[in-house]
């Protein structure tokens, strides 16, 4: 019977240790396991602007996470701003400056795909061994390791 037990303790421990899929908080972590694509993506969240100045409770819907690689102990920053807009201002100028409109919104997801061959084990695609990700923004994000 303590076997059985500690058998199941041991396996509950393994599979709580790697999050295949789920939303992380602020400061919670997901790891995934030589995957061969993790996908990133923040939920699209209203711009809830108040105050005086119009400040943002929930840093304009961004995601922000810092995933880091175990096969070349690298941390790469990623931001996911859907509600982020980068579309020129020549829409509001009624044409006056004869320029289409340009740009576009910000990304809700990011996928990372598995990539092998590499000479040098520094590149963002290579997502072999354990990658692990960390929620450093305000808002939850979702992690899905396939």
């Amino acid at each position: 019977m303590k076997k059985v037990t500690l058998l199941t303790v041991v396996l509950f421990a393994g599979f709580t240790a790697t999050a295949f899929a789920g939303s992380i908080k602020t400061g919670q972590t997901a790891s995934c396991n030589d995957a061969k694509s993790i996908t990133i993506s923040v939920a699209k969240i209203s711009n809830k602007a108040g105050g005086k100045y119009g400040y943002t409770t929930n840093d304009r819907g961004t995601g922000n996470v810092v995933v880091w690689k175990s096969s070349n102990a690298t941390t790469i920053p990623i931001s996911l701003g859907p509600n982020d807009d980068n579309r020129s201002m020549n829409g509001t100028d009624h044409g006056k400056t004869g320029l289409r409109v340009m740009g576009s919104m910000g990304r809700n997801k990011v996928v990372l795909t598995g990539q092998n061959n590499f000479s040098r084990g520094d590149s963002i695609g290579d997502i072999s061994g354990k990658v692990t990700i960390t929620n450093t923004g305000t808002n939850p994000v979702m992690v899905a390791c396939n």
